[in-house]
């Protein structure tokens, strides 16, 4: 059975053109890349979170429409977000400070919505890498947090919503507004306005400083198309056509350019709201 889930996971792999790996039988796996030197700093790869991360949102063909398999896999049921959530009926609090008439998409300060099973992280684990995060959502807001490590190549971490299901249409606004306290590294906002796993991303960096709460405006024309940190010509956000955000504390800025505020270890981002303003 084990030979065979590390087969499935390989093919998965494949599959997307990640990193070929050696996978051992444990649960726990040694990585070891096929083309790399032996002076690459390696650490174990953890195959369970790796197979937990796809499930989440709905990568594992069949297995990952059964709400069973995404208990067993400590998921909450349904890797898909129903969009009717995020209608207008949802109203900010009298704390938080936005700007015009903006439409709140993600009020994490709110006790009566809870926000927590709408984000997952996608960590490096994906490319076999052992960085962690989480986002948790308390009293004050959503706080990402984790470690980041450069260890087996790799170098960032990430929260990401499940597809908006519907898409949200935000072709009246011009942008996304954030409010939200760093701890000085740059950061990425990342919108999706497709529904792969793996495609085009739109992307913006962000730069915080430590201990200090900032209302961020991003225009959608400032997005970048991107696949993997590499700059996609031609490609074109539908802002009426939004399936997911997604933040990322990354090493990697774009086109191989590497992030000048980056720190490895640990990090948090304490975030109050996600907007779309006019």
């Amino acid at each position: 059975m084990l030979l065979l889930i590390e087969t499935l996971l390989l093919s998965i792999y494949l599959f997307l053109g990640l990193p070929k790996l050696k996978l051992e039988s444990s649960k726990v796996c040694k990585l070891s890349y096929l083309n790399s030197s032996d002076r690459m700093k390696k650490e174990q790869w953890n195959v369970g979170r790796f197979i937990k991360t796809l499930a989440y949102f709905g990568v594992i063909p069949i297995l990952s429409d059964h709400n069973w398999f995404q208990e067993i896999m400590g998921n909450p049921a349904n890797h898909k977000l129903d969009s009717k959530i995020l209608d207008k009926q949802v109203k900010p609090s009298s704390e938080i400070k936005t700007l015009s008439t903006n439409q709140i998409l993600f009020n994490f300060r709110d006790p009566e919505q809870n926000w927590q099973p709408a984000w997952g992280a996608i960590d490096d684990v994906v490319m076999g890498g052992v960085s962690q995060s989480n986002l948790m959502v308390t009293s004050s807001g959503a706080l990402f947090s984790g470690i980041v490590s450069t260890a087996n190549s790799g170098g960032f971490a990430s929260v990401r919503t499940r597809n908006f299901e519907p898409p949200l249409n935000l072709s009246e606004y011009t942008g996304i507004e954030l409010r939200l306290k760093g701890d000085g590294q740059r950061y990425k906002f990342l919108v999706r306005g497709e529904s792969q796993w793996d495609g085009v991303a739109f992307s913006t960096s962000i730069d915080t400083e430590l201990e200090v709460w900032a209302t961020l405006r991003i225009p959608f024309t400032q997005l970048k198309p991107i696949f993997r940190s590499k700059t996609v010509m031609g490609a074109i956000l539908n802002t009426a056509q939004i399936y997911a955000f997604q933040i990322m504390l990354s090493k990697f800025e774009y086109d191989g350019a590497l992030n000048p505020r980056f720190t490895a270890g640990s990090f948090q981002l304490q975030i109050e709201s996600i907007s779309a303003y006019l």
